[in-house]
């Protein structure tokens, strides 16, 4: 969107208690494969040793590797605490450009999980109507009926490879990381996967989704909404290879969609929150708060939503009061986002108080009034709004090792990558036991990681944030080092800073 004339923003992130799990206590099990992390595998009172000097081979270089080892093993441990999850603070907004709120005059939000935050609640009820919906009407065998909603299966950001029915977690490099790869509700060996894409964990470009998170093949999950549909199609696909049934990957994948769909365009959801705003509908009385503010810091606000003014219309009352569009200069519904933002032939129209369509040709957006449907381009000719005075919300985005000959030292070499392995476990089992962290693989960023630092400049876990903040504050990314910027690796820190090991025995290739 920033490059179409709105700058965008904070596209929802959760907290760790939305990871997908919860957080682990010191009784949390390893991944299986890995076992328990063995003895004082979390030490904090024990003293760290200085770097030990480089040696010059033999025994003393074995010696030095050992010694390496549990520096590390300390030093990683210490970082690893159980509490880490708490570190996430839920209140904080966090920048990926420089964005100056004092430059903010207008501000623009979607609707559904951004003026309303849901509660968990409703996920096990979109999972069971739309289990319900394959059943009765798709056919599909009563036996998925005994599959419930699980909300610790899954995470947001997560790939599908229709055709091989993997749901898994892929890097921003296209790297699938291994040990979240599942077929169904079971996890995939990692040989599986290597084999399946021919002899590697990397999925080319063209077989990657898109801009809007679709491929020819592979499926992106973004949104929040999107939870409750990874949790029915693993269950569908356990059913099925857990009976032996033949099925097309493809239909089973698109009947799966489609019942989510139902239960969005059968106003099935709507009636849900409608009947009981107060189970549903969180934090209400933090978005009057937040709307209330940059009003009267004499900020324009617009809404841009996909859902029906009716729906909107019931839960703004709820939250806000019967005047919510007095605070609002343009409300548009039924966006048909994220077409709006591409295509320019849906022209606005105007909608009455009962919701009905005028036929008259639409030359300016009037406060007070309700547009449905439009398009990017006729909102910025309209408006006169673009570039960074307008800012948006919406919830949706769119080690090579040195090998030693010695036997010792490739225990040393053994030892690490077991405990590496091990570290890795606890630290995923931190966020999800599937497949951890939204935002990062064993190294790096995740393919939604990387496009929420692409398409959004600030990302929070509500709008609630914003109270936090100023209207006049400017925010700031942080600036991570790259792999050649400061020496502060964990490598560096045991070694000493800029220190080259076993430089001596290097001498003879000058």
């Amino acid at each position: 969107m920033a490059g179409a004339g709105l700058r965008a923003a904070a596209r929802r992130w959760l907290p760790c208690r939305g990871h997908g799990g919860p957080r682990a206590s010191s009784s949390t099990p390893s991944c299986p494969g890995c076992g328990p992390p063995g003895p004082g595998a979390h030490c904090p009172s024990a003293p760290r040793s200085a770097p030990a000097p480089a040696p010059a081979g033999g025994a003393e270089v074995s010696a030095h590797l050992w010694a390496r080892y549990q520096d590390m093993r300390r030093l990683v441990h210490d970082l690893l605490p159980p509490e880490v999850c708490s570190l996430l603070n839920p209140a904080a907004i966090y920048a990926n450009n420089e964005i100056s709120l004092r430059d903010v005059e207008v501000y623009g939000f979607d609707y559904d999980y951004t003026l309303a935050q849901y509660a968990d609640a409703l996920h096990p009820e979109i999972f069971t109507a739309a289990r319900d919906i394959l059943i009765e009407h798709y056919k599909y065998p009563e036996g998925i009926r005994k599959y419930d909603y699980d909300p610790s299966f899954a995470i947001r950001g997560l790939h599908y490879d229709i055709q091989k029915s993997l749901l898994m977690k892929i890097d921003a490099f296209h790297y699938v990381q291994l040990g979240t790869a599942y077929r169904g509700l079971q996890p995939v060996p990692d040989e599986e996967v290597i084999d399946l894409y021919g002899g590697t964990q990397h999925i080319p470009l063209y077989q990657m989704s898109g801009f809007y998170g679709k491929g020819p093949s592979i499926k992106q999950f973004m949104d929040i909404f999107s939870l409750p549909e990874m949790a029915l199609l693993s269950c569908v696909v356990d059913h099925f290879l857990g009976h032996g049934l033949e099925f097309d990957q493809a239909h089973l994948y698109k009947d799966v969609t489609d019942a989510i769909r139902d239960v969005h365009v059968k106003g099935l959801m709507y009636q849900w929150i409608e009947r009981d705003m107060e189970k549903y509908i969180l934090r209400g009385d933090e978005t009057f708060a937040v709307l209330s503010r940059l009003v009267a810091h004499g900020k324009q606000l617009f809404l841009i939503t996909n859902s029906p003014f009716s729906f909107v219309d019931k839960g703004m009352r709820h939250m806000v009061g019967p005047d919510w569009r007095q605070l609002f200069d343009v409300v548009i519904v039924q966006a048909d986002k994220p077409s709006f933002f591409t295509d320019r032939r849906k022209p606005f129209r105007k909608l009455d108080e009962k919701g009905s369509l005028h036929w008259d040709r639409i030359t300016s957006l009037e406060k007070g009034k309700i547009y449905r449907q439009g398009n990017l381009y006729d909102f910025l000719r309209l408006t006169e709004w673009r570039g960074p005075r307008v800012l948006y919300f919406g919830d949706h985005l769119y080690s090579d090792l040195a090998t030693y000959q010695d036997a010792e030292s490739q225990q040393v070499l053994a030892a690490w990558l077991k405990e590496r392995q091990e570290l890795r476990c606890i630290t995923k089992a931190l966020f999800n036991a599937q497949f951890g962290s939204i935002f990062r693989t064993f190294h790096n960023p995740t393919y939604f990681s990387r496009r929420l630092v692409r398409f959004s400049d600030l990302y929070m876990a509500s709008l609630s944030c914003l109270l936090n903040y100023h209207v006049d504050f400017t925010f700031y990314p942080r600036r991570t080092p790259l792999q050649h910027e400061a020496p502060l690796w964990m490598d560096q820190l045991c070694t000493g800073c800029m220190k080259t090991p076993f430089l001596s025995d290097m001498a003879h290739i000058r």
